[in-house]
């Protein structure tokens, strides 16, 4: 009897954590994500990926640049991956810049990067939050990719991973208005001389 309960305890947390996986994902479905994400490497050390969930019908497997190199390993693919799937990159020393890699046969595109100016659209691919851990998966930073030229879904849960050892900075809109308004004073100094 206890062997029938331990079985049925197991099933319920496999099924639970599904759910769980399908309840992060990009809480503006539809719509475009502006916001330019930029990640580091939180500390020296080894930079993992965890497969999260995918609802592509393209196939894709996840890679990573840092420093404007490729490290160490391709993999998860999104058709044959489960949920806590996961691969090691490698090390990396802290603060080092870090983008991820979409590889995938969609429209013939090649590929998808978490920095836009990658992108042959020149358009954001990815929604990315802090992720607190959920018995399967470690805590670290989710990244949802789009997987469609032009974000044409704007769902951004076609390939969903989470990174280990990954810092998320993003510009906020004070930083951009106070330095315009550095370059404005700037021009009228310049003017008045």
């Amino acid at each position: 009897m206890n062997k029938i309960f331990s079985a049925l305890v197991l099933c319920a947390g496999i099924v639970a954590s599904g759910s769980v996986a399908a309840s992060i994902s990009y809480p503006n479905p539809g719509t475009y994500n502006n916001v330019d994400y930029n990640f580091t490497a939180t500390t020296t050390g080894a930079i993992s990926a965890y497969f999260y969930f995918s609802e592509a019908q393209a196939s894709s497997t996840i890679s990573l640049l840092v420093n404007g190199v490729q490290l160490g390993a391709t993999g998860l693919p999104n058709q044959t991956s489960t949920i806590g799937d996961s691969i090691l990159f490698g090390d990396v020393t802290a603060g080092d810049t870090l983008v991820f890699r979409l590889n995938t046969n969609w429209y013939s595109v090649g590929s998808w990067y978490s920095d836009m100016s990658m992108n042959v659209d020149g358009l954001n691919h990815i929604y990315s939050t802090s992720f607190a851990g959920d018995g399967i998966i470690p805590a670290g930073t989710l990244i949802g990719f789009e997987d469609q030229p032009n974000v044409a879904q704007g769902d951004y849960n076609d390939h969903v991973f989470v990174f280990s050892n990954v810092s998320t900075s993003v510009p906020e809109p004070g930083t951009f208005a106070l330095l315009g308004l550095g370059l404005l004073g700037f021009g009228f100094s310049r003017r008045a001389k």
